[in-house]
C-alpha cells in the first residue's frame, strides 16, 4: 500500500515522500523582494517531498496584495535565487506559484492607480490585504475593468517570462500556475466573473480558452515536466462560481492530457473550509479518470483539509500526492511529526499575514 513517506517520480523531478507544501501567502516581502527571512522559512521545511511557494506576481498588474513576491524584477529573481539556494544546501526541491490575481486587487496596489483587470467588469465581493501608514488590513476590492482582447497575449507572455526566468535566474526547480481561487484564469473559467461574448466568452471552450493558452506557452518554455497546474473546481474564494464546473473541467483535463504536465493540483471542496459543498457537488474521482483516460501522465495532488489518515486513504485511492497547507505554517519538520504520529503545533494566526520572524519562523522542530 502506497505511503506518504514512498518516493515518487514526478515529471522531471524525484521526491523523496509525498508530502507537498502548498501555497501559503504570508506578505512578508516588502516592495515584492523575497528576503533573507524567507529564505530561513523555506529551508526550514524542506524535507517536504515538494515545497510550493507562496503566490507571486508574474507583473505589476497582476500583483493584489500588500507586501506578496513577485518576479518581474531583478532585485526580486535575486531574493528569490537566495531563497532556492537555501533550499537545495538542504536537499530540498522548490516551485514557484506563477500568480494574475485579475479583479482581486486594489487600485493602490496598480502601477499608477489603475483599475484592476478582468475578464469583465464585475467587482469581486471579497477583500484585499493593504498596509497603510505602516498598518496592515483588509480592504474591499476596486472595481476592475474588462480585459480587450488584444491584451491577452501579453498576459501569455508574462507568464511564460516569468516561468522562464523563475526556472532560469532563480534557480526553481520548477513552476505551478496559479489557476484557481478565483484569481484570473479562474475568473475567466467561470461563468459568474466571465461574461464576455468574444472568443474568451461564453461556451466552454472559450472560458478555457485562455487558461489552456498560459498552460500551453508555460510548458513550451521550460517543458511539462517542470510545470504544475492548480485548480479549484467548486471553491467560492473571491465571489468566484460556475453554473456547471463538472464539464468544463473535464474538457478542461481533455485537453491537459497531452501536454505531460509535471502535476495537477486539485483543491476539493472550499479553500480552507469544507471539503464538500452540498450546494456545490463535484466528482473528483470522475474528474481524475477523465485526465488518465484522455493519456494525462501527470501527479495528481489533492488539497484541502488532510491529516495523515485521511491523506493516506486518499492515496490508496489513486493520488499521488498531498498538498498540507496550514499544518505548515507551525511545523516545519511536518514530515518527521507525521512519521512519528507526534503532536503538532498549533499557528498563532495573529500572525499569518506580515509582520516578520515571530510566527513565521520560530515555530519549534522535534528535539
Amino acid at each position: 500500500m502506497t505511503s506518504l513517506f514512498d518516493a515518487v517520480s514526478v515529471g522531471s523531478l524525484r521526491l523523496p515522500n509525498r508530502i507537498v507544501m502548498a501555497p501559503l501567502t504570508r506578505n512578508r516581502a516588502p516592495n515584492a523582494v523575497p528576503t533573507p527571512l524567507m529564505a530561513e522559512y523555506y529551508a526550514q521545511r524542506a524535507s517536504a517531498g515538494l515545497l510550493i511557494t507562496e503566490a507571486t506576481a508574474i507583473s505589476a498588474q497582476g500583483q493584489g496584495y500588500a507586501d506578496v513576491p513577485g518576479l518581474y524584477g531583478t532585485d526580486q529573481l535575486d531574493g528569490w535565487k537566495r531563497v532556492t539556494d537555501a533550499v537545495h544546501e538542504r536537499k530540498g526541491r522548490i516551485v514557484v506559484q506563477l500568480w494574475h490575481v485579475g479583479r482581486v486587487s486594489h487600485t493602490a496596489l496598480q502601477p499608477d492607480g489603475q483599475k484592476p483587470v478582468a475578464p469583465s467588469a464585475i467587482t469581486a465581493r471579497t477583500k484585499t490585504y493593504l498596509i497603510q501608514d505602516g498598518v496592515g488590513s483588509f480592504a474591499p476590492t476596486s472595481e476592475p475593468r474588462a480585459l480587450d482582447a488584444s491584451e491577452l497575449p501579453g498576459i501569455v507572455h508574462d507568464f511564460r517570462h516569468a516561468a522562464r526566468h523563475a526556472v532560469t535566474t532563480a534557480g526553481f526547480d520548477g513552476v505551478e500556475i496559479h489557476g484557481a481561487n478565483g484569481y484570473l484564469l479562474d475568473q475567466f473559467m467561470k461563468t459568474g466573473s466571465n461574461h464576455r461574448r468574444d472568443d474568451y466568452g461564453g461556451s466552454i471552450e472559450n472560458r478555457a480558452r485562455l487558461m489552456l493558452e498560459v498552460v500551453r506557452a508555460v510548458a513550451g518554455e521550460v517543458g511539462g515536466g517542470r510545470t504544475g497546474l492548480r485548480l479549484s473546481p467548486v471553491t467560492p474564494a473571491n465571489d468566484v462560481n460556475d453554473a456547471d464546473p463538472q464539464p468544463l473541467f473535464e474538457y478542461l483535463m481533455r485537453e491537459l492530457a497531452p501536454l505531460h504536465l509535471a502535476y495537477i493540483h486539485i483543491i476539493e471542496g472550499a479553500t480552507g473550509g469544507p471539503r464538500v459543498i452540498e450546494e456545490r457537488p463535484f466528482d473528483y474521482a470522475k474528474l481524475r479518470e477523465t485526465y488518465r483516460t484522455a493519456g494525462g501522465k501527470g501527479a495528481w495532488m489533492v488539497n484541502n483539509g488532510y491529516d495523515k489518515a485521511l491523506a493516506e486513504a486518499s492515496l490508496a485511492k489513486g493520488a499521488d500526492l498531498v498538498a498540507f497547507g496550514r499544518p505548515y505554517i507551525a511545523n516545519p519538520d511536518l514530515v518527521e511529526r507525521l512519521r512519528r504520529n507526534a503532536p503538532l503545533n498549533e499557528p498563532d494566526k495573529a500572525t499569518f499575514y506580515g509582520g516578520g520572524a515571530h510566527g513565521y519562523t520560530d515555530y519549534p522542530a522535534l528535539a
